[in-house]
Order: C-alpha cells, then structure tokens, then sequence
C-alpha cells in the first residue's frame, strides 16, 4: 500500500499532483498550483497563483510570496525570503550554509546544533535564470535578472542584470525584462518606454528632471 500523503493546512488538492509531499504545518494558498514530485516542508508558507515545478524542493520555514514561478527541480533552502512576481528559473539553487561541513573538525557527524543557517532573500520581481546557484547570505534586488548558470556570491542591485561565476553586473533592466537602452542619458525600456536614471550605481525609476 502506498504511503498517505501529506497536505498543507487549506490546499486546494485539485491543484497539486497526486505525488506530491506537502507538510501539514505548511501554509500553501489555496489557487498554487504544485506539480509532481514537489516537496514542501514544515513551516513553509506558499502564496497565492504560486506554480511549484516538477521536483521543486522547499525547505522548512521558507517564505514565499504571491505570483512566484519556481521551475522544475529547483532548490530553495531555509530560511530562504522569496518576495511577490519572482521568477526561478530550473535546477536553481538557493542556498543556506556559507562554510558547508558534512563533520566537525573532530570527524563526528555535524548536525544542526553545529552550524547557522544563512538564507538567500529575492525581492520582489526579480528572475533568477536556469542553474544559478546562490551562495548564502546575498540579496537578489527588485526587477533584478541573473542569468542562466551564474553564480552568485555578493548581492545585486535593483534592476541589475549579472552574469557570469562569479556574478558580476553586465548592465541594467526594466520590469519587462529587457536590457535598457542610453537614450541621451536616460535609460529606456524598449518595450513599455518606462525610464530610468543611475546615479553611483543605484537604478532609480523615472526621468532626471
């Protein structure tokens, strides 16, 4: 006989697979949609129109926000913040221990008394490309993009779109997602027209005047 499976405090179970491990003290919105394999743990809160990806793992009092899209087996680790509109793109990893040991220095298994977790925070907006792996503690900023197997090891700007391992600023986008355009000293959106101006490295929305 197979093994009952566990449900979250208020889902709505039409919207989550059959195979599927959501813990009862989780809190996942009634309209998230939880695809196969997915685990959430205890304490975990999952938004409203939230999408859990096929073999997406969140850890235990993660928090995440409304309209956030985690794509398959992506790993988010405690105490992870995911903020509303965010984006995280397959086989990404957010994690949580900055000096990882699988012993102490005396050989004997490490357990959680021998270390302090550090979580990733993601604000609201940002995309977080397929395989990035963030390296605990950084902050992703609002409408921030990383892109597809970055690494990221100190924190990004708003807007900021990086790249690379490590991940370094490459240039600036909107909320569209697009990389801005220099009209005159301005930056634009090219897709919404939305403008932007950089003063010492900070992306502010709105025009100069």
């Amino acid at each position: 006989m197979g093994r009952e499976r566990e449900t979250g405090t208020g889902v709505d179970m039409s919207t989550v697979d059959p195979s599927a491990e959501i813990s009862p003290d989780a809190e996942v919105d009634p309209s998230a949609r939880v695809w196969g394999l997915v685990q959430v743990r205890e304490g975990a809160r999952v938004g409203a129109d939230c999408i859990l990806g096929r073999g997406v793992y969140v850890d235990r009092g993660v928090s995440i926000g409304d309209r956030v899209k985690i794509q398959n087996l992506a790993q988010v680790y405690a105490p992870a913040i995911i903020e509303d509109g965010v984006f995280i793109g397959p086989a990404a990893v957010l994690t949580n221990d900055t000096y990882p040991r699988a012993v102490t220095p005396e050989g004997t298994l490490a357990t959680a008394d021998d270390w302090t977790s550090t979580g990733v925070v993601v604000r609201e907006g940002a995309s977080i490309g397929a395989r990035v792996v963030c390296v605990a503690p950084v902050v992703v900023g609002r409408w921030a993009m990383v892109a597809a197997g970055a690494t990221v090891v100190h924190d990004v700007p708003d807007y900021g779109l990086v790249a690379g391992t490590p991940a370094r600023r490459i240039g600036w986008v909107g909320r569209a997602g697009r990389r801005l355009v220099d009209d005159d000293g301005v930056l634009r959106c090219p897709v919404t027209g939305a403008t932007y101006v950089e003063r010492d490295g900070v992306l502010t929305e709105g025009s100069d005047d």
